[in-house]
């Protein structure tokens, strides 16, 4: 999906514009009805997590972390 924009629309909202925009898709800027710019976002070429990427981190869990909860009480017998 592409949209269009003016000149001033763009130069008003530039970061919105740019954040609501999905990987791919295109926004067209316009000045008097002829195309000035294409602007796309993006592919990611990366993911902000690696697998094994928290193995020497520590992790606590409470040491009741499975007990049956009182207010589920009456739904475990």
């Amino acid at each position: 999906m592409s949209a269009t924009v003016t000149l001033e629309e763009a130069q008003a909202s530039l970061r919105e514009l740019i954040e609501q925009l999905t990987p791919g898709e295109k926004i067209i800027i316009v000045s008097a009805g002829e195309p000035l710019a294409t602007l796309i976002r993006q592919e990611r070429k990366s993911w902000p997590c690696q697998p094994g990427s928290a193995k020497d981190t520590k992790h606590w869990m409470a040491p009741d972390f499975d007990a049956p909860l009182e207010d589920f009480h009456e739904y475990m017998q």
